[in-house]
């Protein structure tokens, strides 16, 4: 459904400032050369594509990606696959690093790192501003979002999702009454507070925040004069929340389908299982989905090809991308990236293989996650034996084989 002329008014007065620079340490080694948001997902795709498609299918077309660390390879993706936008018409996706304008600090929060742009904020001068994140997995219409902001006569809006107890310490948790209002906020508490309506489960903050321009520009000055993290989790919501004027918006309200599915994928075992996620039957994210497509650059590949030569071949559940190739091999729940080779006899099961890998003739690969430009030589063993394992490369908490890009495994 398209917007009407009012929903039109208030997005081109909406400025989206994408937060791409984080160092994704829990996701080393595969931000060992690249920032977190590049990492690929999905074979086909990186993980900032999915807070970008958002941002497009929404009808949100003035996008700064705040970038920082190893930002190199997230540069080259945006120009590759993102310059779909016409500038005529006041149209953009660009990257801008830290510009030291107020400072020679590099960004020392989140909420510093939209005050070291405030200078944006007088150019385009927004009625709203939109700040999301580049490293979560998720389809979202933000446009519901920033309606219900309006609505609400709201100061900011937090979307807000519930998420099991367990998982509730590593986010932002939420207490809001019968309107909405948020009442109560903690950041990755220790002992998080259920919702009341089902006590297994926390109401928590999915980083993506509507601002009114002149109420972030106020809360992040007064941050900038104390010493504090200048976080919007830790510093900048926990003040707001005593104005009055802070809501949660429930993200099933901002779905124009079916799929109800949020990942924070910045840690190895949850991007391992995302991947898996996708390898259901009737996935909960569904990347098939024309009316809400998820936009990347395609790598322009040859069509994947299976060789079944012996017809020993066995190919169930999986994703595979352009130049693939499979020679006899055994592959199953697995993720494929572009140009990936399985020569004859080998047996991949359960892993995220990333483009213009090579596994050679026999080799055995169970439960991993291996980057681009590695190749596996003939007869290896991965995931088998995980003591072997961990004395070549990172074994994860949850049993996940990790190697880096352009490993290469000892014979």
């Amino acid at each position: 459904m398209e917007p009407d002329h009012t929903d039109r008014d208030r997005l081109s007065r909406t400025l989206t400032f994408l937060l791409a620079g984080g160092q994704g340490e829990r996701l080393f080694p595969l931000t060992r050369d690249r920032a977190k948001p590049a990492v690929p997902f999905g074979g086909t795709y990186r993980i900032v594509d999915f807070t970008l498609s958002n941002c497009i299918n929404s009808g949100l077309r003035q996008i700064y990606v705040l970038t920082q660390y190893r930002s190199s390879s997230l540069d080259r993706h945006i120009q590759s696959g993102w310059s779909i936008l016409s500038l005529e018409l006041g149209e953009f996706v660009f990257t801008l690093p830290p510009q030291h304008r107020l400072a020679d600090n590099w960004y020392r929060g989140t909420a510093d790192a939209i005050l070291q742009n405030t200078f944006l904020l007088e150019e385009h001068r927004p009625e709203r501003v939109l700040i999301v994140s580049g490293d979560h997995v998720y389809k979202m219409d933000y446009a519901r979002m920033i309606e219900a902001h309006c609505q609400a006569n709201a100061g900011l809006t937090i979307a807000c999702i519930d998420v099991p107890i367990s998982e509730a310490t590593s986010l932002g948790v939420i207490e809001a009454d019968a309107n909405s209002k948020i009442i109560g906020f903690e950041e990755k508490p220790s002992a998080p507070r259920p919702s009341p309506d089902n006590p297994n489960v926390a109401l928590a903050s999915m980083g993506v925040y509507v601002f009114d321009t002149d109420v972030l520009v106020r809360a992040i000055s007064e941050d900038a004069k104390r010493d504090t993290a200048h976080d919007f989790g830790k510093n900048i919501i926990p003040d707001l929340v005593s104005t009055g004027r802070v809501y949660a918006h429930n993200f099933s309200d901002s779905n124009r389908s079916s799929d109800v599915y949020w990942r924070d994928i910045g840690q190895l075992d949850a991007y391992w299982q995302c991947h898996m996620d996708l390898l259901d039957s009737s996935p909960a994210l569904n990347l098939h989905d024309g009316s809400w497509p998820i936009r990347s650059y395609h790598d322009p590949s040859p069509p994947v090809t299976f060789f079944s030569r012996a017809g020993t071949d066995s190919v169930s559940d999986i994703i595979a991308s352009g130049g693939c190739r499979f020679e006899d091999c055994s592959v199953s729940k697995s993720v494929f990236s572009h140009n990936v080779t399985i020569e004859r006899g080998a047996s991949v099961e359960g892993a995220i293989v990333m483009e213009c890998t090579r596994i050679g003739q026999d080799a055995q690969i169970r439960n991993a996650i291996i980057d681009k430009d590695v190749v596996i030589p003939a007869g290896a063993r991965i995931g088998i034996n995980p003591e072997a394992d961990r004395a070549q490369f990172k074994v994860t908490d949850g049993g996940i084989a990790v190697i880096p890009k352009g490993y290469v495994l000892q014979g």
